[in-house]
């Protein structure tokens, strides 16, 4: 890479340094709390309760173990090693996301040039660099931007192998897509990309090819192994709860009649808003169609054609049997990388043909006027995502402050976030379908406080509510109601409990 390159590339990673430090010091309130409050208590359960990446805990469903059935939690464990030496501090974790997500630049970059042009490269940089969803999840608590990292270099190594047959190649993609499947599950949407140019290469000696046998091995023995490790000790089973109980349904819905199809059709086209505003931006978006029609001419005769089109038909199937029951904008990360490529083409085949133009200054600063404005416009469509309660913080932490440290609480709220601020461990549970004999059970495994945040749904449940004004009131200033269970309200009688 020559030194001018060099000096461009790394504006563009400062650029997007400065974009996804915007908020570093929030709490693990903004969004998605509940998924970055679990990350978190991981983290600092590898420091508190065990040093080990192949065995993550949360904080609910009771006293420790709580292990749960998730990816390869690459940053948490990473940061908890950092946690030993400079203390228990959220912002290494967000740091630690930033830095794949500043590395994905490169890659994307070398990618770029491989299919495109050097100026593709760049220009699917600045994309990545400034796009909304790669932006503020790329300082969030939660695995997409290591995915994304690892699909990248996975991407990248195996298109110089399929193109050039050298073993190191070969090496680097299989580790590379073994870790994005790892990392998290819908990295595996590679293969169809990294398979179709090695179908394309070798034609029927694709099928003999010890090569994409060894990729799916490295890829899947790997992934079967962990996730059955998981399975086996996991509290928790969300990757094989939220397939069999939610995915695998739906998708039996699609294809059981028309009418089933039909709406799977319509919830999956609907997904198209997220992906058009917090994800790609209204700006990436309109070049990602505008692509369609711009793409310059194939020098390798059909290979670039069979990658992005094998890799959109797996994302549309993706999105199509996963995102449309899980509908979180999130899930759509992996339509980010294909996007910036893709559309990059597109934008080098139009320089191309404006270069006259382009030589001029008036042009040029025009050009840099529109990024800017893009990048102004890209931040105004995740701002409200920075968003977090300052007053269920401060509730938090008065908690935190007021009961007894290390104790097992009851938590009447669904948020993991809100568990880890108050920092205890213990259930986080619905207060109006938790019940008396639920609540005695759990003190007689350790309970010792209960903390009704949501108090409307907890006294709209007369029956608890009534058995829990036996204890005595902790008191706090918020409006949460804090309930001591190994104390009563009012002294009784010595003969009260015969």
């Amino acid at each position: 890479m020559k030194r001018a390159q060099a000096f461009a590339l790394g504006a563009l990673m400062a650029l997007a340094l400065a974009l996804r430090l915007y908020g570093i010091h929030n709490p693990i309130l903004d969004h998605p709390a509940w998924r970055q409050g679990d990350g978190a208590a991981i983290a600092r359960n590898f420091v508190e309760l065990r040093d080990d990446i192949f065995y993550p805990q949360t904080d609910y469903n009771g006293p420790p173990p709580n292990y749960v059935e998730l990816e390869l939690q690459v940053v948490p464990f990473a940061a908890a090693q950092l946690y030993r030496v400079f203390g228990v501090h959220e912002i290494f974790l967000r740091l630690l996301v930033i830095v794949f997500s500043l590395a994905t630049i490169p890659l994307v970059f070398a990618l770029g040039a491989q299919l495109y042009s050097t100026r593709a490269g760049f220009i699917a940089a600045a994309l990545f660099a400034v796009s909304p969803g790669p932006v503020y999840y790329g300082r969030a608590v939660i695995p997409e931007s290591v995915m994304l990292f690892f699909c990248a270099g996975a991407l990248l190594w195996w298109w110089r192998f399929v193109a050039q047959r050298r073993p190191f190649d070969l090496v680097l993609a299989c580790l590379f897509a073994a870790l994005a499947a790892l990392a998290k599950p819908p990295g595996l949407i590679v293969l169809a990309p990294m398979l179709a140019i090695a179908l394309w290469k070798d034609r029927v000696r694709a099928l003999a090819s010890w090569a994409n046998y060894a990729l799916l091995a490295v890829v899947f023995v790997p992934l079967w192994l962990y996730f059955g490790h998981l399975h086996a000790i996991a509290e928790w089973h969300w990757a094989s709860g939220i397939t069999a109980k939610h995915v695998a349904p739906a998708l039996a819905a699609a294809l059981h009649s028309p009418a089933g199809a039909v709406r799977a059709l319509a919830g999956a086209l609907a997904l198209q808003r997220m992906l058009a505003t917090t994800i790609l931006g209204p700006a990436l978006f309109s070049l990602l169609l505008l692509a369609a029609i711009c793409q310059p001419r194939d020098p390798s005769g059909g290979m670039r054609s069979w990658f992005f089109g094998s890799w959109f038909a797996a994302l549309v199937l993706y999105a199509l049997i996963v995102v449309n029951v899980e509908r979180v904008d999130y899930y759509l990360m992996p339509f980010a990388l294909f996007a910036v490529l893709y559309a990059a083409g597109a934008l080098d085949w139009i320089f191309e043909r404006i270069a006259l133009a382009l030589g001029e200054l008036w042009p040029r600063l025009g050009l840099v006027a529109i990024f800017f404005f893009v990048v102004y416009s890209n931040m105004l469509e995740i701002h409200p995502y920075y968003t977090w309660s300052r007053n269920v913080y401060a509730a938090a932490t008065e908690v935190r402050s007021a009961i007894e440290p290390g104790s097992l609480i009851v938590m009447g709220h669904y948020d993991p976030s809100v568990l880890y601020t108050i920092a205890h461990r213990g259930w986080e549970e619905d207060p109006l379908v938790w019940n008396v004999h639920d609540m005695t059970s759990a003190i007689a495994k350790g309970a010792r406080y209960f903390v009704a945040v949501e108090v409307p749904r907890f006294a709209a449940n007369k029956p608890l509510y009534a058995f829990m004004q036996r204890y005595r009131r902790v008191p706090v200033r918020s409006g949460w109601q804090v309930y001591d269970m190994h104390h009563f309200a009012v002294a009784r009688p010595p003969n009260a409990r015969k």
